[in-house]
């Protein structure tokens, strides 16, 4: 049984004190293939660091995390683009607006967003979403850009089933995480209408650990608790989802 963990910050701070053990215990769980999204240049070469240490079980994106846009934010697209032209990565991401933390700098997330997806059309790679109480503004976007070659995930999906919807019109698969386990998190209420066709499992570690971790470090090992879960709410195998989610990461990232 192969496991893909589509979002997961293994190269966090979160991490240093066992990072090698954390990624051996998701490992021996089934959980061969990591898909290591970026946040800003300034973890560039940790997350390089990550892929020496590991090679055949990481694979890296590249991108500038809507909570770090900032009126410096050309710089850092940049950056994105010239690691672009020096090594391989496999999405751009994670990318998109976040009206939780921040709406100072709404103008210059929807620059960013935008100009991210026109990159990945142009490098034809997958984009991968972080939306927070954003929503309606990430649609509009989408909505400008979509097309045969938009593709990708969104990620940590919290939205209502016509969200999902209209997520997966842009051809988006939806990244189910711990929210999946929570008691309050909904999704779990409507994802069985959802084609499996249409999901990708993540963590977002060390974030959003699932039940019954919750409020603890969140690892790519727990991924197992919302693989049982998914299987619990479409009632099938826990190989059959493994391999469903697995298959349809490849569709997204093209390995």
């Amino acid at each position: 049984m192969i496991i893909t963990d589509t979002h997961t910050h293994l190269y966090s701070e979160a991490f240093d004190d066992d990072r090698k053990e954390a990624v051996q215990k998701a490992i021996d769980l089934g959980v061969k293939r990591f898909f290591i999204p970026a946040i800003d240049s300034t973890f560039t070469e940790s997350m390089l660091a990550l892929e020496k240490d590991f090679p055949e079980y990481m694979f890296l994106m590249t991108g500038l995390h809507p909570t770090h846009v900032k009126e410096d934010f050309e710089k850092e697209l940049m950056h994105v683009e010239e690691m672009l032209g020096k090594h391989t990565y496999y999405a751009i991401g994670e990318i998109g607006i976040d009206l939780y933390w921040e709406k100072k700098y709404l103008k210059e997330q929807q620059l960013a967003f935008r100009k991210q997806i026109q990159l990945a059309k142009k490098h034809k790679l997958p984009i991968v979403i972080h939306c927070r109480d954003a929503f309606d503004k990430v649609f509009e976007i989408l909505e400008e850009e979509k097309g045969d070659d938009l593709r990708g995930i969104f990620h940590c999906f919290t939205g209502t089933f016509e969200q999902a919807q209209i997520a997966i019109s842009y051809n988006m698969k939806l990244g189910i995480g711990g929210v999946v386990t929570f008691k309050n998190g909904k999704i779990d209420t409507f994802l069985n209408k959802i084609d499996l066709k249409h999901i990708v499992l993540e963590t977002d570690s060390p974030y959003l650990a699932p039940t019954p971790y919750r409020g603890k470090r969140n690892e790519s090992a727990y991924i197992i608790n919302v693989l049982e879960k998914l299987a619990d709410i479409h009632g099938v195998p826990n190989e059959e989802i493994a391999l469903l989610t697995t298959e349809n990461s490849k569709e997204v990232f093209g390995i």
